[in-house]
């Protein structure tokens, strides 16, 4: 079958647009840079968006955050943009205005207005996409924008704007061929997206030297969790202490505590903490697809992004918790070959009893036997006995019909991985 190429003319759909730049820019082909969609964007003055601005730089951590942030802020009457990447079964899911995808036509009339801008300056797919959702906010003007930064921070194409509070979630070792092969290098690109005489907020636990580095050479103003705002965590509550305020016997949310400890350190700097009950009831109901989401029970089966070691050592935590009331747990994992994949399993072979390893397609998709080494350098015997597969399409419904009620099946590895799983569970369904 012929593969149908497309110009900007042709394109009536979303999936044309979609079709079309990555025709020009396969969306696995990364070049870090300013200059472009700095260009593009001036012609537009794209990069001047509404209301306040918050650029969330990490390593994990950046969706909950934003989640946590939206939430909050749409409590309290709030109008909220917010763009993320990548999305997991529709691209509309990259931005939502007020809790709702933005509809197909607002994309189509932004994507067209970015192509006009352009004209001939080459921009990747990521570069085309962030500006095209930059238009949608300016042209939806929300009280609140909160951007996720895609790669990095000092070279991302979300840096071009100019936000009013910047933050750091996390800081581990990831995509290393862009951003530096340790912790210090790595912090320093995040820190990136700090601003002079504004303030800059971290959440990471052990923070690289060069994240106060940065905040010092750029004049920004750092809080550090730890430093000027801290959380603890007892066996049925925690407790919030920022800057002047403090919250105290918070309902546990079900994603990291941390991530919310740093989004209430946002809100504070905003002057937007909420009411202490509206909190608590945010709090409830706090969750983020993807991220430890139950697909079903008996039998049990969730789906987590964990995609590196920080984030399976997390996936790792909340599994020991729930150890206790299966008979057995088993993994459905597939990684892309350009992960810490070793690493990234390390953390689970103490809960996970069977091992389900399955190729992902794509050039940066890792083959099972990838997977299979890397699980023998960590944990021998449940390498000889993992099981490969081709496709997910192939292992999960195998894996799901012989899932007995009393054990939990796992899925993690990559945002493909889950996303495949969660296509053919809407089939089924």
């Amino acid at each position: 079958m012929s593969v149908q190429h497309l110009n900007s003319q042709s394109c009536q759909t979303l999936a044309d647009w979609l079709c079309y730049i990555e025709q020009s820019h396969p969306i696995d082909k990364i070049e870090l840079g300013l200059e472009r969609v700095q260009q593009v964007a001036s012609r537009g003055t794209l990069a001047s968006l509404p209301g306040k601005v918050v650029l969330i730089a990490g390593t994990n951590g950046k969706g909950t955050t934003a989640r946590t942030l939206e939430q909050l802020l749409l409590a309290q009457g709030h109008s909220v943009g917010v763009y993320s990447s990548p999305h997991l079964l529709h691209f509309n899911e990259r931005l939502r205005v007020n809790n709702q995808d933005v509809a197909d036509e607002d994309w189509l009339e932004a994507f067209a207005l970015v192509e006009l801008l352009r004209q001939d300056i080459p921009l990747t797919y990521f570069e085309f996409t962030t500006l095209v959702a930059f238009a949608i906010l300016r042209q939806k003007q929300p009280e609140y924008c909160l951007i996720e930064v895609g790669l990095g921070g000092r070279l991302d194409a979300t840096n071009i704007i100019e936000p009013d509070i910047s933050v750091i979630t996390t800081i581990d070792l990831d995509h290393q061929d862009w951003l530096g092969t340790d912790r210090e290098s790595i912090a320093r690109e995040k820190a990136g997206v700090f601003r002079a005489a504004k303030v800059a907020v971290s959440g990471e636990l052990t923070p690289p030297a060069n994240i106060a580095a940065v905040a010092k050479e750029k004049g920004a103003r750092l809080l550090q969790l730890g430093q000027q705002f801290h959380y603890q965590v007892s066996a049925a509550k925690w407790h919030w202490q920022g800057v002047a305020q403090q919250y105290r016997d918070l309902t546990l949310p079900s994603v990291p505590v941390q991530n919310v400890a740093t989004s209430l350190t946002v809100l504070e700097q905003l002057d937007k903490l909420p009411a202490l009950a509206l909190l608590q009831s945010c709090l409830q109901q706090l969750k983020l697809p993807g991220r430890m989401q139950w697909l079903q029970q008996r039998p049990d089966i969730i789906v987590d992004v964990a995609h590196n070691p920080q984030s399976a050592a997390y996936l790792a935590s909340q599994l020991q918790r729930l150890t206790p009331g299966y008979s057995k747990i088993l993994a459905l994992v597939g990684m892309l070959k350009d992960k810490d994949i070793t690493h990234s399993l390390s953390p689970l072979t103490a809960y996970i009893d069977e091992w389900h390893l399955v190729s992902l397609p794509g050039t940066r998709g890792a083959d099972s036997g990838l997977l299979v080494e890397a699980l023998q350098n960590t944990e021998a015997k449940s390498a000889q006995t993992a099981l490969q597969y081709t496709t997910i399409q192939e292992a999960y419904p195998a894996i799901v019909q012989a899932l007995k009620a009393d054990e939990l099946l796992v899925i993690f590895g990559s945002f493909v991985t889950v996303s495949a799983v969660l296509a053919l569970q809407q089939e089924g369904q």
